[in-house]
C-alpha cells in the first residue's frame, strides 16, 4: 500500500523539529524500524514519567507544612478520587493512538487532522459531564472513603475547585495520544514538564506564600491543567489550522464515530477490569493486618516503577505498530513488535537485578517502621519477578492498541481478571499474602499469554 507524499512540515519534524506541529508530523520513512526510532519515542516518555511522583511529593510536602494532619489527608483523598476517575478516561489516549497511527500509516492526512478534533471534543465533553455530576461524584467518594468531618469538608473544597479543570485535563489525554501516534514524544515531555513546573511554582506561592492551604493546592492544579491544555493546543497548532480539522462532515462521519465509540468502549471495559484487580488487591491485603497492608503499599511502588519504565516501549509499540498496520506492512509490524519488546525485556531484567541487589535498601528508604520493613522483605522475591512478569502484558497491550484490536484486549482482560479472582479463592487460605502476590503475577502472565495467542490473527488482519 503506498502513502501520499510527505508534507514539508512533517519532513522537517523527522529531521528533529519534534515540537513543530504539522498535519502529519511523522517519520519520513514508515518502514525504517530501527533501535534509534524506538528510543526516540521511548526516552521522552520515560523522562515524562519520572516527573509524576515528583509532583505528588511536592503536593504532599507543601501541604505538609501546615501544622495539622487534616489538610494532608484531604489532599490525599481528593487527588486519589479525581485521579481514579480521570484514569478511566485513559481509553481516549489509547484509542486515539491506534486510530491516528493507522491513519498516518495509510497516508490519510485528512483523517489524522479530524481525529485530533474528535479527541478534543470527547475530552471536553467528558469533563463537562464530570462538572455537571460533581455532587454525585463527591457523595460517592465520601461514602466509599469515609473520613472525619474536618477532612471531608476540606476534601470537598479541594475537589470543588479541581473539578472545573476536568475538561482540559481529560482533553489532554486525547492530545497526548495524538502526539504519540505522530511519534512526537518530545512534545509530550514538554507538555508534562510545563504542567508540572507551573503546578509546583503555584503550590509554593499559593500555600506557603499566601497561606491558602488546601484550596491553594487545588487552585494550583486547576491552573496547571488548563495551562497544559493551552500548551497542547499550541503544540498541535498547525494541524488545528488545517481545514481538515474543521471538516465537520468528516469529523462527525457516522461510520468513523461508530468505530471510535466501539474501540473506546472496549478499552474502557478493559481498563475498569484492570482497575478492579488493582483495587481489590489493596482491599484484600487489609485482611492480613495493618502491617501487611502497609508492606503491600510499599511493595506496590516497585510495581509502579516497573510500569513507568516499560511505558516508553509500550508507547513505542503503539505508534510503530499502528503506523505499520495502517500501511498494511506485516514485515514492519512484526519488526516493530519485536524491537520494542527486546528493549522492554532488557529494561525489565535490569530492574529485576536492581531489586535483587538493592531491594532491602529501597524498602528502608520508603518505610521507617521496622515491622513494615521486615514484612515487606518477606515478599521481596515476588518483586524481583514483577518487572519480567509485566513485560508480556504491557507490550502486547501496546501492540494491540496500535492495531486497534480492542475486542481482543477486552476479552483477554476478562479471562485474566477471572483467573486472578479464582486464584484469590484458591490461594489466599493456604498462602495468605503470598497467595495475593502470586495471583497478581499470574494475572499479568495470563494477560500477556492470551494476547500472544491472538497475535497471529492480528498479523493476518494487517495483511488484508
Amino acid at each position: 500500500m503506498t502513502t501520499d507524499p510527505m508534507p514539508q512540515d512533517a519532513s522537517e519534524n523527522a529531521q528533529g523539529d519534534d515540537l513543530k506541529a504539522g498535519p502529519m508530523a511523522t517519520m519520513a520513512d514508515p518502514d525504517a524500524v530501527t533501535h534509534r526510532r524506538v528510543l526516540r519515542i521511548a526516552i521522552p516518555i520515560l523522562l515524562s514519567n519520572v516527573t509524576v511522583p515528583i509532583l505528588g511529593a511536592v503536593d504532599t510536602g507543601v501541604v505538609g507544612q501546615i501544622p495539622a494532619a487534616e489538610p494532608i489527608a484531604a489532599v490525599g483523598i481528593g487527588s486519589i478520587v479525581l485521579t481514579a476517575i480521570y484514569w478511566i478516561f485513559g481509553f481516549l489516549r489509547m484509542g486515539t493512538v491506534g486510530l491516528t497511527a493507522q491513519a498516518a500509516g495509510s497516508g490519510d492526512r485528512a483523517e489524522v487532522s479530524a481525529l485530533l478534533t474528535r479527541a478534543l471534543m470527547v475530552g471536553l465533553g467528558g469533563g463537562l459531564v464530570m462538572i455537571v455530576a460533581q455532587w454525585l461524584i463527591f457523595a460517592a467518594a465520601m461514602a466509599v472513603s469515609p473520613a472525619s468531618p474536618e477532612v471531608e469538608a476540606l476534601a470537598r473544597d479541594y475537589m470543588a475547585i479541581r473539578i472545573w479543570s476536568a475538561p482540559g485535563a481529560i482533553a489532554i489525554f486525547g492530545m497526548t495520544g495524538w502526539l504519540i501516534a505522530q511519534e512526537r514524544t518530545r512534545a509530550v515531555l514538554v507538555l508534562q514538564l510545563w504542567m508540572n513546573a507551573i503546578n509546583v511554582v503555584l503550590d509554593v506561592v499559593f500555600v506557603l506564600g499566601m497561606g491558602w492551604g488546601v484550596s491553594g493546592v487545588a487552585l494550583a492544579t486547576f491552573i496547571a491543567e488548563w495551562s497544559g491544555f493551552a500548551m497542547g493546543l499550541w503544540l498541535c497548532r498547525e494541524t488545528l489550522r488545517d481545514a481538515a480539522a474543521r471538516n465537520w462532515a468528516r469529523v462527525f462521519d457516522r461510520v468513523r464515530l461508530k468505530r471510535m465509540a466501539l474501540l473506546n468502549s472496549d478499552i474502557l471495559i478493559r481498563s475498569l477490569l484492570l482497575e478492579s484487580v488493582l483495587v481489590s488487591f489493596l482491599l484484600v491485603g487489609g485482611r492480613f493486618g495493618d502491617v501487611t497492608l502497609a508492606a503491600n503499599q510499599v511493595l506496590m511502588q516497585f510495581l509502579m516503577i516497573a510500569a513507568y519504565a516499560l511505558d516508553g516501549f509500550a508507547f513505542s509499540a503503539e505508534a510503530m505498530v499502528g503506523r505499520a498496520y495502517g500501511a498494511g506492512r506485516v514485515d514492519s509490524l512484526r519488526r516493530s513488535a519485536l524491537l520494542t519488546s527486546y528493549w522492554a525485556v532488557g529494561i525489565s531484567v535490569l530492574l529485576s537485578l536492581a531489586v535483587a541487589v538493592a531491594g532491602p535498601q529501597i524498602i528502608a528508604l520508603m518505610a521507617t517502621d521496622e515491622g513494615v520493613r521486615t514484612e515487606a522483605a518477606r515478599y521481596l522475591p515476588w518483586m524481583i519477578a514483577v518487572p519480567i512478569a509485566q513485560v508480556p502484558a504491557m507490550m502486547f497491550d501496546g501492540i494491540f492498541i496500535g492495531a486497534t484490536r480492542s475486542r481482543d484486549m477486552r476479552n483477554m482482560m476478562i479471562l485474566s481478571a477471572g483467573l486472578y479472582f479464582a486464584c484469590l479463592l484458591v490461594l489466599l487460605g493456604p498462602l495468605e499474602n503470598h497467595g495475593l502476590w502470586i495471583a497478581m503475577l499470574l494475572s499479568f502472565l495470563a494477560r500477556g499469554g492470551t494476547l500472544a495467542l491472538r497475535y497471529p490473527a492480528l498479523e493476518r488482519s494487517a495483511a488484508r
